[in-house]
């Protein structure tokens, strides 16, 4: 699996970094976590501060675009993202976000 950067756009308010980018892929469209692994593993960054919130294929294409955003911090991405995709990204949300359901 081959990960090409197509745009990037900083976000300071939010402490993030939008990122649009193309996989290629021999196999079937990767899944989430490993376009995610991936992605964090060219940026340097950590996987739990990466999450992928769009990777579409073409039909009969080899190459998936995708939109993420990578968060400057895991504590940043489970302030700004909501539950459920935090869940798909695999990222768990700590003792912070389980006190703030229970009140």
């Amino acid at each position: 699996m081959n990960i090409k950067i197509i745009e990037e756009e900083e976000n300071p308010m939010l402490h993030r970094t939008d990122v649009r980018f193309e996989v290629t892929h021999e196999e079937a469209t990767p899944s989430r976590l490993s376009a995610r692994d991936s992605l964090a593993a060219k940026l340097n960054k950590d996987a739990t501060e990466v999450v992928v919130h769009e990777l579409d294929t073409k039909f009969g294409m080899r190459t998936s675009v995708g939109y993420a955003k990578v968060y400057e911090s895991p504590s940043h991405a489970q302030d700004v993202e909501q539950d459920y995709m935090l869940e798909r990204n695999k990222i768990t949300v700590g003792d912070d976000g389980e006190e703030a359901e229970e009140a």
